[in-house]
């Protein structure tokens, strides 16, 4: 599918030009009962040609570690520095699909993101829409990218 292609790869770009950790996707997973542990999510709205929400989703030790990469210092709790930092991350994960949609001619509009943190987070809506995870494995601990969407 295009649409797990264009977040994997932006979702590689962003790490290796601006986190500097080495990650790699798994098995992408397409079952409606398919879930992502996290105690941390940052979402953005999709809309426009494509219309939903791309989450990403984080364990505690892959937010602060991914975090700590980021800012090149130690993160102990999952506080302002670590939500502001993985909303930056989805933003530009986000932004990565935007273009490479652009280039097919479809127009997306972005969102502020938005972070949460807490156990066993769930995302919902969009009945009858496409949903996807693209998991990811790091050093610095595991989490997932989502898209749900509709395609106009």
């Amino acid at each position: 599918m295009i649409a797990e292609k264009y977040i994997t790869d932006a979702a590689l770009e962003v790490f290796a030009t601006m986190i500097f950790i080495d990650i790699s996707p798994g098995k992408v997973m397409i079952d409606k009962d398919d879930a992502f542990d996290s105690s941390l999510t940052s979402m953005i709205g999709l809309a426009g040609a494509l219309k939903g929400v791309l989450a990403v989703h984080c364990s505690e030790k892959a937010a602060k570690g991914i975090t700590g990469a980021m800012l090149g210092m130690e993160v102990e709790e999952l506080d302002g520095d670590v939500k502001d930092a993985i909303g930056e991350i989805t933003n530009m994960v986000a932004g990565g699909l935007k273009a490479a949609w652009a280039s097919d001619g479809v127009d997306i509009e972005l969102a502020i993101p938005t972070t949460v943190i807490g156990k066993s987070i769930r995302t919902s809506g969009l009945a009858g829409g496409n949903r996807f995870i693209v998991p990811f494995n790091t050093p610095a601990g595991d989490f997932g990218i989502e898209l749900k969407y509709i395609q106009s």
